[in-house]
């Protein structure tokens, strides 16, 4: 991209020692790192109601108590957290308590399952942003992987901007969201205390399936919860995102991870409550609710608006885009904990050490693009489905939450056994509930895998231990080369000769730049070569060359397959078996052209050549610039 462009898009350049200036107050680490678990709102009720209008009526009595159980199960995570944030203040999470208590492979596991879960939130969020924009404007129907696509894309451009500027701009809808979903509630308690209860479109839908009882009715249910426990997806982020909070960073990542537990809470039941008291319904087969097979439903979050706010008003409008915009935002959860988790690995070697290095906005910007393009690809495989992509969801996060509070039990017995240890109730009351968490959250991930698996649940199981092994195999690979790279103790020995090789293709300024600095160098031999498959141009070349009474031995190569390549590569070769201790030089002249479009018409020959000499041992490539002007006069 032209320079001129990338500042436009992502601003100017930041000195690291700005990286103090990004650091996020409270109010804008909300937006940042707790839009997935409030947006989660929009559709944890109705992911509930899906499963359950598939047992009947009878099923679905036990929305409230699928409902507790979830909100139950949030609060606990959300205490164990802030645990973790005072133990691991440089962040990290569940790879970071794992790597420390458990082990490297378990540490592994987590994190493998949090970045699978980190895309997936990206996924999810967008498309269930982009289907909620469908319940109001059902032309988007219509361009779901295309509209999912650009906005995934448009947030990856404001996160490649700094995490600052986009939480500054992500405020304003996250904010907009509680206050509308708060409206709605509000609304809809003050018009069944004035006795006209609320009622949804679909409350008058027959639920067609039959009446499920028995252990059938069990394992629904056990569907029905783990489906709704997508609420508790992007709980980790605050956990690795502990850096970017001002200090004093755990507490401040404390207490907004306290009050985002009590809005997602607070939220979530009452939308539930709105929900069942309304009779909402929605069916992921239109025909169970005596609807034609190709019906839209709207989502639930939009049945409710419409039976608050009517559906033409601008109540309805409103919720409706402050929905859209939170669950799109959503993925901002994810764009902030993914690079920060993949740098670590990165750091310690499990991942490409490029993605550990910030970028001209002082953001992980590797990441972010990694990020962008594999949620992107997956949007397309599942053609925007929120419903298919869900299936795949909360596997991971519940991998992670199972292994970081696993890892704080052995964390506190560690500190409880130490002599003198200060805060032992306080340590037991924390390795308690994390205890109790571990149990709880590794029960859920037994439902959530028996209920998922054949629903599309066994991608995920081959897809983080596939990403533990490549992990494994790039730790394996930064090993041997390390190794390899290692100076010995007495030094490097010196090359018995130097010989020096200019490639020439023409008679040139760059070809005469080349060889002087050739000469500078002072070799122990000088050649200059030219490969060529026109005996006649060859002879040309050579009379130029002794007409011009260069001090340099032109050697000439015939090319009878016409590849310059490999009659250089063989000539090389020659110089090292006839001397095994002596260096090759090789120096390639190039031309430097100012415009990145020009770049296309000159060096191909020299990159090819570059490309396979680098692979020789004990040859040295030198490339020897010109650079040409728009005035197209040269300097060196």
């Amino acid at each position: 991209m032209a320079n001129p462009m990338k500042r436009m898009l992502l601003g100017r350049a930041m000195n690291t020692g700005s990286l103090g200036e990004t650091l996020l107050p409270k109010r804008l680490a909300l937006p940042v790192f707790c839009s997935d678990p409030l947006s989660s709102v929009a559709y944890a009720t109705e992911q509930i109601l899906l499963v359950l209008v598939v047992g009947g009526a009878s099923a679905l009595l036990f929305t409230p108590a699928v409902a507790l159980a979830v909100i139950a199960l949030l609060a606990l995570v959300v205490w164990s957290y802030r645990q973790t944030v005072y133990a691991y203040p440089n962040g990290g999470g569940a790879y970071a308590v794992s790597k420390d208590n458990l082990g490297a492979m378990p540490a592994l596991v987590a994190a493998s399952a949090l970045l699978v879960d980190y895309v997936l939130t990206v996924a999810v969020s967008v498309t269930a942003g982009v289907a909620n924009i469908a319940s109001a404007f059902p032309l988007v129907n219509e361009h779901l992987v295309l509209v999912s696509g650009a906005l995934i894309i448009g947030l990856a451009l404001m996160n490649l901007r700094g995490v600052k500027e986009s939480g500054t701009t992500f405020a304003i809808p996250t904010y907009g969201f509680i206050a509308a979903v708060a409206f709605l509630l509000i609304s809809a308690v003050v018009s069944t205390v004035l006795g006209d209860p609320v009622r949804a479109e679909s409350a008058d839908l027959p639920v067609s399936t039959p009446t499920l009882t028995g252990m059938a009715l069990v394992l629904l249910i056990m569907r029905a919860f783990a489906s709704g426990c997508t609420a508790l997806t992007g709980v980790e982020a605050v956990s690795n995102g502990v850096p970017f909070f001002r200090r004093p960073k755990s507490r401040n990542a404390s207490l907004t991870l306290l009050t985002m537990g009590s809005i997602a809470i607070v939220m979530f039941a009452g939308v539930t409550w709105l929900a069942v008291s309304s009779g909402a319904k929605i069916a992921e087969d239109p025909t169970e609710l005596g609807l034609p097979p190709d019906a839209i439903q709207p989502t639930i979050i939009a049945q409710l608006g419409m039976a608050v706010f009517g559906a033409n008003g601008i109540g309805f409008y409103l919720l409706q885009a402050f929905t859209a915009a939170i669950l799109i935002l959503a993925a901002n959860t994810a764009f902030n904990g993914f690079p920060v988790l993949a740098s670590i690995l990165g750091r310690d070697g499990y991942l490409p050490r490029q993605l550990g290095r910030r970028g001209d906005r002082l953001v992980f910007s590797n990441g972010i693009i990694m990020l962008t393009l594999v949620a992107v690809a997956l949007v397309y495989v599942f053609d925007g489905s929120t419903t298919r992509l869900i299936q795949l969801y909360i596997i991971g996060v519940f991998v992670s939450f199972t292994l970081s509070q696993a890892g704080m039990v052995i964390h506190w017995n560690r500190l409880l056994r130490q002599p003198g240890a200060d805060g032992r109730a306080r340590m037991r009351r924390s390795r308690l509930a994390n205890a109790v968490g571990a149990a709880m959250t590794l029960l859920v991930l037994v439902i959530v895998m028996f209920s998922k698996f054949t629903h599309g649940a066994w991608m995920v199981c081959i897809a983080i231990p596939a990403l533990v092994l490549l992990m494994i195999g790039i730790r394996r690979h930064y090993g041997r080369v390390d190794t390899a790279l290692a100076a010995p103790d007495r030094g490097v020995m010196l090359p018995s000769r130097v010989h020096a090789v200019v490639l020439v293709s023409r008679v040139n300024y760059p070809v005469m730049h080349a060889v002087a600095y050739a000469r500078a160098t002072r070799p122990s031999t000088l050649v200059a070569l030219h490969a060529s498959a026109d005996p006649d141009e060859a002879r040309a070349l050579a009379q130029e060359w002794e007409a011009r009474d260069i001090p340099v031995s032109l050697t000439l190569v015939d090319s009878p397959f016409r590849d310059i390549t490999r009659p250089v590569i063989d000539y090389v070769n020659q110089l090292r078996r006839d001397s095994p201790r002596d260096v090759v030089a090789v120096y390639v002249p190039e031309y430097v052209v100012v415009h990145w479009w020009q770049q296309m018409l000159h060096n191909q020959s020299a990159l090819r050549l570059k490309a396979r000499l680098l692979f020789l041992p004990g040859v040295m490539v030198t490339s020897v610039p010109t650079v040409v002007t728009d005035e197209w006069d040269t300097r060196v």
